[in-house]
């Protein structure tokens, strides 16, 4: 049975019961959210070393990191570092997005590597595989691609994003709203252009049933992918992007149905005051499913720093009810991220997810921030270092320029907090 299953018929499963645990919340809490499908646990019946981990309404925001080779670079070698580096970094969870190299090889090493949540996109491997057996991807077979899903399935893959709403009709909504950037989902351009060449509903909408048994099988979480999202500031929150939602708003209630776990991912580029708006729109045409945002990047023209414009939208998203941020590294739109990278984009979507569950009223959010004022005022910089979300950039700044005193190298003799313990004759600290 799956965590679904197990749910609606009130077992509470031991996967339930360590979410709780690391939340601080009743096993209760965790089976009434599974059973209500807005909390989501990806655990694949065969990733043996898995430490699960739960998403949704109520926990706190979790952190992806996308890893992967592509056309140009990467080894198993250099995605395998990359996973080491991420959950180091504390991701909650890694994708594997290869797109060369012996795909199957890397993603079972991944798997094998890592004890958190692994998830991939299966149509990249399928659509590979056509290139390589029948010449271009156009040329792609129904049974190919459900042949791999099965595969990764099988491997132990704990989520695969699928692009489901990805339809003949949010294609014309395409061709009549004429985007600035059109498509730049790589797996929703995969499925368009086979649709548009093979003039063909979209197989994972058509076969959605299939995709279900094999998911169901496996307890393999889906996550309705957003090919439509946009990728430009300027093609935010418009009909192709809308048409794909009330689809996947569809495919959240087969897939409970079917007792599949499902959430639902989201853009993409969004200025700041449409976030709030998209995350309410979600939850309510996917009924509480649990939200997997891109960032969101709140501009367009911050590249070498977008795991700062995803770090400001996810802390938006997040507050706003998002669940989960799929981090944003300081390579994006300009080349594949290495393990620098990674830890950068991973820490950045760490704080935005954070500042998010304080808003949200997160169990413990809050209380973690109080524990480091009170060690600032202290002035107990072991404590600081240990409560701090990067231990070592803490250590690694605290000892860049010595002081003489408690005080940091800022203020030295001049630390307002010592001056003020000083003139008030009293001690401040509070417990």
């Amino acid at each position: 049975m799956t965590q679904l299953e197990l749910s609606k018929a009130g077992v509470i499963s031991p996967q339930m019961t360590r979410v709780a645990q690391c939340e601080g919340l009743e096993p209760e809490f965790i089976r009434q959210g599974v059973a209500q499908g807005t909390i989501v646990i990806p655990a694949n019946v065969r990733h043996s070393n898995l430490a699960p981990c739960g998403i949704g309404q109520g926990l706190s925001t979790k952190v992806n990191a996308n890893i992967g080779t592509s056309s140009d670079f990467g080894s198993m070698e250099t995605e395998l570092e990359k996973v080491r580096v991420a959950i180091d970094a504390g991701a909650d969870a890694v994708m594997d997005l290869s797109t060369s190299g012996d795909i199957s090889a890397i993603r079972q090493a991944i798997i094998a590597s890592s004890h958190v949540p692994v998830g991939t996109v299966p149509i990249y491997q399928t659509g590979l595989e056509a290139i390589d057996k029948r010449g271009a991807i156009v040329n792609m077979a129904i049974d190919d691609l459900l042949a791999v899903i099965e595969a990764q399935a099988r491997d132990g893959v704990d989520f695969i994003t699928v692009h489901c709403g990805v339809t003949q009709s949010a294609i014309a909504r395409l061709k009549r709203q004429k985007r600035v950037t059109d498509v730049v989902s790589r797996g929703g351009a995969f499925l368009l252009g086979w649709m548009l060449y093979n003039d063909r509903e979209n197989p994972l909408y058509e076969h959605f049933d299939r995709l279900l048994e094999i998911a169901r099988e496996y307890d393999v979480t889906l996550s309705l992918g957003d090919g439509m999202r946009p990728g430009s500031l300027a093609d935010a929150t418009d009909r192709p992007q809308i048409e794909e939602l009330l689809v996947a708003g569809e495919l959240v209630e087969r897939s409970r149905q079917a007792g599949v776990q499902v959430m639902v991912e989201g853009p993409g580029h969004l200025p700041m005051h449409h976030i709030e708006a998209n995350v309410r729109l979600q939850k309510s045409i996917c009924k509480g499913a649990p939200f997997y945002v891109l960032g969101p990047l709140v501009t367009d023209v911050a590249a070498g720093y977008d795991h700062i414009t995803g770090a400001i939208g996810g802390a938006i998203a997040a507050a706003a009810g998002a669940d989960f941020l799929c981090y944003v590294t300081p390579s994006e739109h300009l080349s594949l991220p290495d393990a620098a990278d990674v830890r950068q984009g991973v820490i950045a979507s760490r704080i935005a997810a954070h500042a998010g569950d304080i808003a949200k009223g997160v169990k413990g959010a809050e209380r973690w921030d109080m524990e480091m004022s009170l060690a600032r005022k202290k002035l107990d910089w072991e404590e600081q270092a240990r409560l701090s979300l990067d231990t070592g950039r803490f250590r690694q700044g605290h000892g860049k320029h010595a002081s003489a005193g408690t005080a940091c190298s800022m203020c030295g003799a001049f630390c307002a907090m010592e001056l003020v313990e000083r003139s008030l004759g009293v001690s401040t600290t509070r417990c």
